[in-house]
């Protein structure tokens, strides 16, 4: 009897041993293959078990969570989706993340280990803390006017502090409401097709993910070289520019849209945007010296964050003289995101200074305590401060008596420069209305916001777009409300 107690005790001794070995196996050997199988929902169900940290704009959050009841507990809620979209993006139980959604989502779903008091402790209970929140730059009566005054056109805005880089305002229509994508039912299944097949692609962010010939605003940059350069330093004298001008080595003449500019000085040729003269400027300028300026603004950054990526603005560095000349105007290979036309806009108010734009000023737990701050941002010499300040002085006369006019606010300095670009094979396409602007308040001692605005309104009439008549009261709408005191 004794030996058969002996041989059970030994048997189950071995099936106790054979458990735990199976038990290693999987926690320990197999623990990754299991965590990565598509079946195995412990994840998301922790993931959505507890309410996600906010977004906040003006100290208020613009984001939310509601409890649903279901297993994957808590969906995502937005204050004003259509309006903030291009800044939070969406967090969808079956689409993932995007934007600050993506870029913040340790902080947002209580991952980030700064968070934990006690971080051994939740790696051995696998609990988390409660999501973190995450302030933003965004100036509430900045984003509302960009919103408003673009008015469901196709288009874009980005507005930033130039002295910080701070992103004021991020704005792009047609917009969506990402609460729609943010559950997992038929309804966001429906939703995810619909906003995928709609031709006006309204979850493409147009002022961080699409880039566009800049046009004339890229005469800033041309300026900027040019002056730097020594090519120009009288800006009132003439230019010795042709009208029409044949590009180099070419037959093709360009002409421009309006009178007067045959040999214009570069101050008149900057209020009415002669082609011809910033095309000569260009050539004379060399590719190398415009490849560097174009770079110093920020032009051919492949890594430029805010914290989620920004599409790469192009100034193509392999140019002959007559794709030089065009390039010098905006157009032939030049493309530039509306974040990065502001920062353009920013670095002649900074005084040749560009600061790196930055979204998120800072991230907190829950109860507000700071995890981390934007801190120092980076800045580069896109042109001298004496250049500089005769590019502001050129900008001010588009708003005084050019084609900026329709930006001016009373009581304010403001300068700015008006662009239509053309696009599409011939320049078929409808022309993309562009202005970049900055203002200074009666009281600052700087400027203290500039705006990049596109607007590409394919249902107004070909003639009748034009930088200052549609661009242009958009970014007054923009700095007037960052300037209200």
């Amino acid at each position: 009897m004794t030996r058969h107690i002996r041989h059970a005790a030994a048997f189950c001794a071995l099936l106790l041993l054979a458990l735990l070995l199976n038990a290693l196996r999987v926690q320990v050997v197999r623990s990754a293959a299991y965590d990565g199988n598509p079946a195995n929902r412990r994840e998301s169900i922790a993931r959505y078990g507890q309410p996600r940290g906010d977004i906040l704009v003006g100290g208020a959050p613009v984001t939310g969570s509601r409890d649903t009841g279901e297993q994957l507990r808590y969906e995502r809620t937005y204050l004003d989706g259509p309006l903030y979209a291009p800044v939070t993006g969406f967090a969808s139980q079956e689409y993932g993340t995007t934007f600050l959604e993506h870029a913040e989502d340790d902080l947002l779903s209580g991952l980030d280990p700064m968070l934990a008091p006690l971080p051994l402790w939740n790696d051995v209970t696998r609990g988390r803390p409660p999501g973190g929140m995450v302030v933003t730059t965004l100036d509430r009566r900045a984003q509302q006017a960009a919103y408003a005054a673009l008015d469901g056109r196709k288009g874009a805005v980005a507005a930033v502090e130039p002295a910080t880089g701070r992103v004021l305002a991020l704005v792009s229509s047609p917009s969506y409401d990402p609460a729609l994508l943010s559950g997992n039912d038929p309804g966001a299944e429906a939703a995810w097709r619909r906003l995928n097949g709609d031709p006006d692609r309204p979850m493409l962010n147009r002022a961080v993910s699409q880039t566009y010939p800049p046009g004339s605003t890229f005469k800033v940059v041309t300026a900027a070289a040019a002056l730097d350069a020594g090519v120009v330093t009288d800006l009132d004298a003439p230019t010795d520019s042709p009208v029409p001008y044949r590009l180099p080595g070419t037959t093709t003449r360009l002409t421009n849209s309006g009178d007067g500019c045959a040999d214009a000085p570069v101050r008149e040729a900057f209020e009415w945007s002669c082609n011809t003269v910033f095309a000569k400027l260009g050539v004379r300028v060399g590719l190398a010296r415009m490849s560097r300026t174009a770079q110093a603004f920020g032009f051919n950054d492949p890594d430029a964050r805010i914290p989620f990526p920004v599409a790469t603005s192009t100034f193509d560095t392999s140019l002959d003289q007559a794709q030089l000349a065009l390039s010098s105007i905006g157009q032939y290979n030049t493309r530039a995101t509306p974040l990065q036309m502001a920062m353009v806009s920013a670095a002649v108010a900074n005084g040749g200074q560009v600061r790196e734009p930055y979204l998120v000023e800072r991230t907190t737990r829950r109860g507000g305590a700071t995890v981390g701050t934007a801190g120092s941002r980076s800045a580069r010499q896109a042109m001298s401060p004496s250049t500089a300040v005769r590019l502001r002085e050129l900008m001010e006369d588009v708003v005084r008596e050019g084609t900026g006019t329709r930006a001016a606010i009373r009581g304010a300095r403001v300068g700015a420069k008006t662009g239509t670009a053309q696009h599409g094979i011939g320049n078929a396409g409808t022309p993309y209305a562009w202005c970049i602007s900055w203002a200074q308040g009666r009281r600052d001692i700087e400027p203290s916001v500039a705006v990049a605005v596109v607007v590409e309104d394919g249902s107004a009439n070909r003639g009748e777009i034009t930088g200052g008549g549609m661009a242009a009261p958009i970014a007054r709408a923009v700095m007037a409300a960052v300037l209200a005191p």
